[in-house]
């Protein structure tokens, strides 16, 4: 089964939820990209997915332009603030769906306030895809 996961960015959201569902089950094939990719993903993303177990130091940002010709049986979508363009993939894909979580990299304030929410953001993903493999997958 082949999963595309889509946010603007791709270093954050995108990121920790390819990693958790490739970690649900090996045999998925899980990729992530973004509409405007950042330069790399997050350092914050990989310290809280290092926290809960999950090494994505070596993921990089992917436009999604690199997966319109291939065929995905789910394409999700994970953006969640009203003032962000969710992507349009415009490839083949058997089923789509929205998943939508805050931008972790969109978080201001003290540098412990800012890990915290990376945190809080990473749990409610764990938490958002279990449900989807638990209901969609397995």
């Amino acid at each position: 089964m082949k999963i595309l996961i889509l946010c603007t960015g791709n270093s954050c959201r995108s990121q920790m939820a390819q990693a958790f569902l490739q970690s649900f089950d090996k045999r998925l094939e899980v990729r992530s990209a973004g509409i405007h990719p950042a330069p790399e993903v997050h350092p914050l993303a990989v310290k809280v997915m290092k926290e809960a177990g999950l090494d994505i130091s070596n993921h990089r940002p992917t436009k999604v332009d690199a997966y319109l010709n291939e065929a995905w049986d789910y394409v999700i979508t994970v953006c969640g603030d009203a003032n962000e363009n969710c992507p349009v993939f415009t490839g083949k894909v058997k089923k789509r769906l929205h998943i939508g979580f805050e931008d972790p990299a969109k978080v201001t304030g003290s540098d412990a306030f800012v890990l915290s929410e990376f945190r809080r953001i990473r749990d409610e993903i764990k938490e958002g895809f279990t449900q989807f493999y638990q209901t969609e997958i397995k």
